[in-house]
């Protein structure tokens, strides 16, 4: 069997090691293209990959497990190791990466009460009962069992979130109790308070960031000693959200410099080789002064872009690592784009219409989150009937996230946003007296850094006050929308408010596109019923890729739910894409 250590140096069978790593995660890209990927990587002439594991996709419901498809990590594995490739794997419990939730799943914070990544409470109990079965899937691909995994990461960036050593330990001694045998690492933005804070004994401290190597690799080094120095995310890009003004470009020239640096004084991952997609709901958020969702293109200005095509970055980082490694000529097959045109709606309905096709009316006095009703993603509307206001002057939200559509005998009244949602506000809505109130409520993507994460319960969570007083006396529908196929296209449809519609087109040959969504407001998008993203015209990505294997020869469907009521009546998929 093969060995892996840390000393002064990783050593693989006894001979100094250098790890060229690219990250490149698995539930971002369909894995009709995994091999893809990881040839190129290959050819970069990188002889490592590296993937974090999310715990909301693998556990969507407490005890309900998910290793197929897309989320097939064994498969993946082998792939690497078909290839030649090493593997890291992070499957901490908390992953960041721009990731809803940071990979938490969103059940947890049904319970009050919950903090989440610290020793004691139920969070313990949680991701104890799913390593329970996600580390025993691991353990047989390790090196020193016959496997590709040399390293695990016990957690991720813990010392920029928190101190707590002895759930670090409690980590690490569970995954050793469960079989994993490879070297820990734990990674952090190498400043020393940072690196005291998530570090354990037990694992060698590595750091994540994109610049000033020398500096960043010095910081590390003093606190290390004589250990291997290793940058576990080399940050070659960053990503966008949602009215940035433009998709975010790193320094080609600066970064070829700091990785040249990066491999004369180590070992590196390249995070990221290939960014990928947020498919579905899964874009995270961060919250600084303001929430700032990010796009469902996870592009990053990767080594490759979205879709998987090679970029200059590649080639001059091919240039550089060619220095310190084998870059092989490997043939790798054409993945094609192709342009299906224009596409006309060919039917739509209401969401108020269908409404009763999709969710199962629950009753409540005051309204309560998506969490306490065993829903994680999508939206939620509320419904109650004005009973006791004649007019509504005065309107505010309690315990609310993120973004609510209100509307009064089904015509919009206000559109509430993050902070907005908080804060009373002034309406002018008159002879209200016994009609009808929507709020449809959007997770716009749980925040996936810092304390804001314990307070990401989504919907509304105490009650909606009007004219001062607390309105009582609800109708809510859950609308994670994992049932598309149970939409009604025979019923009824208004103009500008949230709807559904459908379009269909024929393929003698899948490829790659893209679905450009100009002229549509907001909503999300479903090709064949997989859910490929979220648009929204404030950009900057103003198409969103559809990849070949999500198509069939014959018949396509495409769905397209808005909530904004702009909706162009037809759309095209281009052969290019249009992130900003």
């Amino acid at each position: 069997m093969s060995t892996f250590e840390i000393k002064d140096d990783f050593y693989l069978n006894g001979k100094p090691f250098k790890i060229i790593s690219g990250a490149f995660h698995y539930f971002r890209t369909v894995p009709e293209y995994w091999e893809d990927r990881m040839l190129k990587l290959k050819a970069l002439g990188l002889n490592t990959v590296e993937t974090y594991i999310p715990w909301n996709l693998h556990e969507p419901k407490p005890g309900t497990y998910c290793f197929d498809g897309m989320l097939d990590i064994e498969r993946f594995i082998k792939i690497a190791e078909k290839l030649g490739l090493y593997v890291i794997v992070r499957p901490s419990p908390y992953i960041c990466a721009e990731w809803e939730f940071g990979g938490l799943p969103g059940w947890l914070l049904k319970e009050d009460g919950m903090r989440l990544r610290v020793s004691e409470g139920p969070f313990l109990k949680a991701f104890e009962a799913y390593y329970n079965v996600l580390i025993p899937k691991l353990v047989p691909h390790q090196i020193d069992k016959g496997g590709n995994i040399i390293l695990m990461q016990v957690e991720n960036e813990y010392g920029y979130f928190a101190n707590d050593r002895a759930y670090m330990e409690s980590l690490a001694k569970i995954m050793r109790g469960l079989g994993v045998t490879v070297p820990f690492i734990t990674s952090d933005n190498p400043e020393t308070e940072n690196l005291r804070g998530g570090s354990i004994d037990e694992a060698l401290p590595t750091g994540n960031f994109g610049s000033r190597t020398e500096e960043r690799f010095g910081i590390l080094k003093s606190f290390i000693g004589n250990r291997p120095l290793m940058c576990a995310e080399f940050w070659v890009g960053w990503f966008d959200h949602w009215g940035n003004g433009g998709h975010m470009r790193g320094n080609l020239e600066e970064s070829a410099k700091d990785l040249d640096k990066m491999l004369e004084m180590g070992n590196v991952s390249i995070y990221m080789f290939q960014g990928g997609t947020n498919f579905g709901f899964m874009n995270g958020s961060n919250y600084y002064d303001k929430l700032t969702p990010d796009v469902t293109s996870y592009d990053y200005d990767g080594i490759l872009t979205e879709d998987g095509r090679i970029t200059p970055k590649y080639e001059k980082y091919r240039e550089i690592i060619g220095k310190y490694a084998e870059t092989p000529d490997i043939e790798i097959p054409e993945i094609k784009r192709r342009d299906y045109g224009t596409l006309k709606c060919a039917g739509r309905v209401g969401l108020f219409e269908t409404l009763d096709t999709l969710s199962v009316k629950k009753t409540r006095v005051t309204p309560c989150s998506m969490e306490r009703l065993d829903q994680s993603y999508g939206y939620i509307l509320y419904r109650s009937v004005l009973n006791t206001e004649d007019k509504i002057h005065k309107f505010r939200l309690w315990d609310a996230n993120d973004r609510a559509n209100v509307f009064v005998d089904e015509k919009p009244v206000v559109t509430l946003y993050d902070t907005e949602l908080l804060n009373e506000i002034r309406l002018k809505e008159e002879n209200t007296l016994g009609k009808k109130l929507d709020i449809l409520v959007e997770n716009m993507g749980r925040v996936n850094f810092g304390p804001g994460m314990e307070r990401q319960r989504k919907g509304i969570d105490r009650c909606v006050q009007i004219n001062g007083h607390m309105h009582n006396n609800w109708d809510i529908y859950t609308l994670p929308l994992d049932n598309i196929d149970k939409i009604d296209f025979s019923r009824g449809y208004k103009e500008n408010l949230p709807a559904f519609y459908r379009f269909e087109f024929e393929v003698s040959e899948p490829a790659d596109t893209f679905l450009d969504f100009e002229g549509w407001g907001k909503g999300c998008t479903f090709v064949n019923g997989f859910n490929i993203g979220r648009f929204w015209e404030i950009g900057p990505q103003k198409r969103l890729y559809v990849p070949g294997p999500l198509l069939k020869k014959g018949k396509n469907e495409i769905i397209m739910f808005e909530t904004e009521g702009k909706a162009a009546g037809t759309i095209s998929l281009k052969d290019e894409p249009d992130i900003g």
